[in-house]
């Protein structure tokens, strides 16, 4: 059941007919791992916080920089050179102490990850190159577990959500086969800063209607975002029968 302090912290989006009671506690059970504590990491984390989510994992291995400033809001001047992770985790615990937040501050990878994966309701992938976001998907479709996958750089961003529980879905393997292809990153392409959080405030949506049952989700669908012309296109998804990842559900 909700407390007293969850039902007075929570009754703006308790007055939603979509989420009432019921929702509130899905999301109240969920436990999500978040993948990546950066510049889409943290407002996933704070919103999902914010909005009750029960349990958080908050994966990273970085330490905060003072490029990183200018985007990820949750770091202050004082968190120069620690562990994003821990001060991620602080800074959505600080916001609402009725959740819990665990941090890990190594790199996911291996039977770590698949066992963080396989424990999690849904994962929000907030990191910012191919070769994990392969990784994850892999994991999430193993473990049948969603996935919201965001991305930005410069001046353009996107989102969607995978759930390989849904027949016939694709995974994201399936929109970006594996090609040896460097990725292409924020500290070489640089990003501006309100796309992070225009695409981070988008991951949260997704999670928090997939795990409350309820909205549309953004599965078999990417959102595009130009932000210099303030404009979204939407593309559809269809799954790749040859996919090395998913083709081989039935």
């Amino acid at each position: 059941m909700l407390t007293d302090n969850e039902l007075m912290r929570y009754s703006r989006q308790l007055l939603l007919p979509q989420l009432d009671v019921q929702g509130q506690l899905r999301l109240k059970q969920a436990r999500v791992l978040i993948v990546g504590a950066g510049g889409l990491g943290c407002p996933v984390a704070l919103y999902l916080g914010g909005a009750g989510v029960g349990h958080l994992v908050v994966a990273d291995d970085d330490r905060v920089e003072m490029a990183n400033l200018q985007r990820q809001v949750a770091f202050r001047q004082d968190d120069l050179d620690l562990p994003k992770a821990s001060r991620l985790a602080e800074a959505v615990r600080s916001m609402n102490p009725e959740i819990a937040v665990d941090a890990i501050e190594s790199r996911l990878e291996g039977d770590a990850l698949q066992a963080q994966v396989a424990a999690a309701s849904l994962v929000v992938d907030c990191t910012d190159n191919f070769a994990t976001r392969f990784a994850i998907n892999r994991a999430c479709v193993d473990a049948g577990v969603p996935l919201v996958s965001g991305a930005a750089i410069r001046g353009e961003g996107q989102v969607s959500v995978f759930d390989t529980r849904e027949a016939d879905q694709p995974c994201y393997q399936c929109l970006y086969p594996e090609t040896g292809d460097e990725d292409l990153r924020c500290s070489e392409a640089g990003v501006i800063g309100p796309l992070v959080g225009m695409i981070g405030a988008c991951q949260a949506m997704e999670a928090i209607k997939v795990l409350a049952g309820v909205g549309r989700s953004l599965v078999g669908r990417l959102l595009l975002l130009d932000a210099w012309r303030m404009e979204w296109r939407e593309m559809k998804l269809a799954r790749d029968p040859g996919c090395p990842v998913c083709g081989g559900r039935h």
